[in-house]
């Protein structure tokens, strides 16, 4: 897909249908082109340009404001602070670190309605390509192929929504007038039901991540091996622990996945879709970018804001290009607690997290946030020296979001595999994932040790802080902690080890109350 989704004209079909106006949509203007001249005219390009179009809102992290998923996976957590200049910097976010979200948080309204576009998008293309026929630029396999990729991408849009907002509407239909504004929440039953069902049924027809990199003009795309982790993912959430390790077979026994050799070429701008791979959001470095936002109906923006957000707020990062400025704005600052947790020697703590030099701080006062001085390092585009490797325009960051990579499906299925009773499995593929990442530790004296044969408890210990420090500040750890229960205990016993100034900040994290986040009060007053 070259990197840069289309949104063409399914970002007018798709979101028009979301407005309400039913009189703009039922007095069609003369000689004014309708759905069914674009896919008539069209064709298979029409029906290329409509599901890459579903893809779009993935790459969507300005709306309203600044709206990446780590301000709820990592922020509302144990492994982040709101970070930036100040407390007061993004007071949306700063709702997020004390236990205070509003029902009128912009960040939670622009991913419910990033996600929902996604979702409006994805029906669209489900009620109309069907009905196209095959042709030069879409044979019959193709077409099955651009169905099953759109199923993928609505229950991964019900999958971000379900597991913030808990209860949402669930919508499989388009909606063309006021008459079907108004939509009830569905429970979390029927949500995961409608996931599994659209994933099962994108199994089918996705092509393997090896067919698609064959064409490499279609690396991107959901494949058979993300709609295989999703399935596991999506059952280990409703604790189907059997049916869980079922998918995680699927994909370890497909041996089209595994682990980068070097952790940190995870995150290299030079190696994206690499065979850690399993499903990314695609960004390109592009001049139409300037702070384009996607409400109320076009994603205007197609690179990433994580980089300049999470960057340091200093001067003195050194460059290795002339453009714009390196220094970023400081956001999502990784706490002392996360830093703790890696094992000594252990190369992903330094991957993960820059500690910054004195001599890279301009101004330690607007680096250092409530005494933590960390950064996040993964999306940062810099260096082993901790240069900048891009400079360019805050909008238009080129490096690609991972959403999906190999040990995530490796922890999640030795997760399945301790809690159905497989301890013997859990054990030794928790060991093949830090046997990966021994390689890389600097000093033979503290080098990962494999997990003994633990019991049930003990490895489920074990496994739950292998995830942390794999997949730090990737977005996993809040949800992690709600759907193990241990949300309460884990952010009390953090805040407890926290500095003074961190406490003073914080609020009372309160059970069945917190895991959970509100739905926008702008949405809602659209129902009444």
């Amino acid at each position: 897909m070259n990197k840069i989704y289309s949104l063409l004209l399914v970002s007018v079909l798709t979101t028009v249908g979301m407005t309400g106006c039913s009189k703009w949509l039922s007095e069609p203007q003369p000689a004014k082109p309708g759905i069914e001249d674009f896919f008539a005219a069209g064709g298979g390009s029409a029906a290329v340009q409509a599901v890459n179009g579903a893809y779009v809102p993935l790459q969507w992290e300005y709306g309203h404001t600044y709206s990446p998923e780590w301000w709820i996976g990592d922020v509302s957590s144990d492994d982040a602070l709101k970070g930036g200049q100040n407390i007061s910097d993004m007071s949306a976010a700063f709702e997020f670190d004390n236990f205070k979200i509003s029902d009128n948080n912009d960040i939670l309204l622009d991913w419910y309605q990033s996600n929902f576009q996604g979702i409006a998008r994805c029906n669209f293309v489900l009620e109309e390509v069907p009905d196209v026929e095959p042709d030069s630029l879409m044979d019959l396999r193709t077409k099955k192929r651009l169905i099953a990729e759109t199923k993928f991408l609505r229950a991964l849009y019900y999958f971000r929504l379900v597991r913030v907002f808990k209860e949402v509407p669930l919508i499989t239909f388009t909606i063309q007038s006021s008459s079907d504004w108004k939509q009830q929440r569905a429970s979390v039953e029927d949500i995961y039901a409608q996931i599994i069902r659209d994933l099962e049924d994108a199994n089918k027809d996705l092509w393997t991540v090896a067919e698609i990199r064959r064409n490499s003009a279609e690396i991107g795309r959901a494949t058979k091996g993300a709609a295989q982790a999703m399935l596991l993912k999506a059952h280990l959430y409703r604790q189907n622990w059997g049916i869980a390790k079922s998918w995680g077979d699927s994909i370890i026994s497909s041996g089209q996945y595994s682990l980068e050799p070097v952790y940190a070429d995870n995150f290299s701008i030079y190696n994206e879709n690499g065979v850690e791979s399993v499903f990314e959001v695609q960004y390109s470095e592009e001049a139409s970018s300037d702070y384009g936002s996607f409400n109320p109906h076009f994603g205007g923006t197609r690179g990433t804001f994580t980089t300049i957000l999470t960057r340091s707020r200093s001067t003195n990062i050194p460059k290795l290009a002339s453009g714009g400025g390196a220094e970023g704005w400081g956001f999502n600052k990784p706490t002392q607690s996360l830093y703790d947790e890696f094992e000594a020697g252990d190369a992903r703590r330094d991957a993960s997290i820059l500690n910054l030099p004195d001599n890279l701080m301009s101004n330690p006062t607007d680096e250092i946030y409530l005494g933590c001085r960390y950064l996040t390092r993964k999306y940062a585009l810099m260096d082993a020296d901790n240069a900048c490797l891009w400079d360019g325009h805050a909008t238009r960051a080129p490096i690609n979001i991972k959403l999906i990579r190999y040990a995530d499906v490796l922890l999640m299925y030795a997760e399945a595999c301790n809690e159905s009773g497989d301890v013997s499995t859990a054990t030794q593929v928790l060991n093949s994932l830090r046997s990966v990442r021994r390689a890389e530790c600097a000093d033979p004296g503290t080098q990962l040790q494999d997990f003994p044969n633990y019991g049930i408890s003990d490895l489920r210990s074990a496994l739950r802080h292998e995830r942390r420090v794999e997949l730090a500040l990737e977005s996993h750890r809040w949800f992690d902690l709600v759907r193990w229960g241990i949300a309460k205990q884990t952010m009390d016993t953090y805040k407890a080890g926290e500095t003074a100034a961190v406490q003073a900040q914080m609020g009372t994290f309160i059970e069945g109350t917190h895991e959970y986040f509100p739905l926008p009060q702008y949405e809602l007053d659209l129902s009444e």
